[in-house]
This record gives structure tokens, sequence and C-alpha cells, in this order.
């Protein structure tokens, strides 16, 4: 199998990964939002915006710890800074396409508050993928390929004297 393939390999389980952590977040997102709505006179657009600062939070343990488990991990205040720099732009899209339902269209029953809140969740996290995947979640610098793996052991023996020690 050729890098080609095992590169789509490797970016269809990040994916996969990436899914069942941002799943899991729409779910928390949706879920923390209707009972936002149910136990308190909050608006529909103030409600979302606690919903998804609490699915964010959420988001970022499943991927740091999760998804991206494996990236780098020496600068973390860098890594939460740009991540909650990202988050905030996806949370003005997924938020911005409700408040543009609710009061731009007049779109306001419980079930199309949910609708719109779960479109702007799926446009938002096109962005948030994009983003984390590029600027927040960073690959570790690729090692390249050795092309004869035993040159190196060859270039190992030949700095060796016959008792073992280094030769100068």
């Amino acid at each position: 199998m050729g890098h080609g393939a095992s590169r789509l390999r490797r970016f269809l389980h990040e994916v996969a990964k990436f899914g069942a952590v941002g799943g899991a977040g729409v779910l928390v997102n949706l879920l923390v939002f209707n009972l936002v709505r149910h136990v308190t006179d909050l608006q529909v657009v103030r409600a979302s915006v606690i919903a998804t600062v609490v699915a964010i939070v959420f988001n970022y343990v499943g991927f740091r710890y999760f998804t991206y488990r494996d990236r780098d991990k020496s600068r973390r205040t860098r890594e939460m800074s740009l991540f909650l720099l990202f988050s905030a732009v996806g949370l003005v899209i997924e938020n911005g396409v409700l408040y543009a339902a609710t009061y731009g269209f007049g779109w306001d029953t419980p079930l199309q508050n949910n609708i719109f809140k779960f479109l702007g969740i799926g446009i938002a996290t096109l962005f948030r993928f994009w983003s984390y995947r590029s600027w927040v979640f960073r690959a570790l610098p690729g090692r390249e390929p050795v092309a004869d793996p035993e040159s190196i052991l060859k270039g190992e023996r030949a700095g060796r004297s016959r008792a073992g020690q280094r030769v100068p």
C-alpha cells in the first residue's frame, strides 16, 4: 500500500475520532440548550451561547485527550488560546445562524430553534475541524524515511574499533 493510501487512512481515522468527540459534543450542546430553555426564561440565543460554552469545554477535553492525544503538547498556553479563539469564531457562526432564523425570519418555535441550532452547529463544525487541525492541535514534525536502514547500522559499526570503543 502506498504512502498516499496510508495518509488517507490516517486522515479518515482522524475524521472518525473528531466525529466521535464532536457528536458527543453536539448531544451535550443540544441537551444543555433545551434544558436551559426549559428551566429558565432566557432568550433563545442566550441559552444557545451557554450551551455552546459548555460544549466547548467538553470538546476541548475530548480533542486533547482522545482525538489529538498524539499531537504536540509542548505549548499548552498557545494551544488553549488558539482553541478558545477558534471556538469563539465557531460560537459566532453557530449562534449567528440561530439568531438570523429567530430574529431575522421570526422562526421561533422550539422545533425551529433546534433545527437552526443544529444547522449552525454543522456549519461551525466545518470551520472548527479545519482550524483545530491546522492551527491548534498541530502534528509533530514527521521523520524522514530512511532509504536503507542497514546503512545506519553499517555506519555505526564502522565508527567502532575492535574493542567496542568509539574511534574519534
